[in-house]
């Protein structure tokens, strides 16, 4: 049996809003992306209560879990894909790139911090 034959509705809804997330993904379209991660962000604010998730018999925990791993894929897509954005921005017009300088890392080990410092 399919876990989404039998998908809460909650599930349902967040995997309609992923969906639509992942389409403007691949158009490559940047409002739409913005647009589907704040519907996808609403969504999430509305999970179901825990005690409904960890009720005996439930399909709600795997599917939450299938859903969060999809979710996880999705955003570093979103990341990688406004990165570029940004970085194509940049190479056309070099005077909206903000000037990056590295702080020190005074007592502690490990790379400094990046500060962004607009011209």
């Amino acid at each position: 049996m399919n876990t989404t034959d039998h998908a809460h509705p909650w599930i349902q809804t967040l995997n309609a809003s992923l969906d639509e997330l992942e389409g403007e993904l691949l158009k490559s379209n940047a409002m739409g992306v913005e647009m589907a991660s704040a519907r996808v962000q609403s969504v999430l604010q509305q999970a179901p209560r825990t005690a409904e998730i960890n009720r005996p018999g439930s399909l709600l925990r795997p599917q939450m879990e299938a859903a969060a791993q999809r979710f996880g894929r999705l955003r570093q897509a979103v990341i990688q894909s406004a990165a570029r954005s940004q970085r194509e921005v940049e190479s056309l017009l070099p005077q909206t790139a903000d000037a990056v300088t590295y702080g020190s890392s005074r007592g502690s080990s490990g790379a400094g911090r990046a500060y962004h410092l607009s011209a």
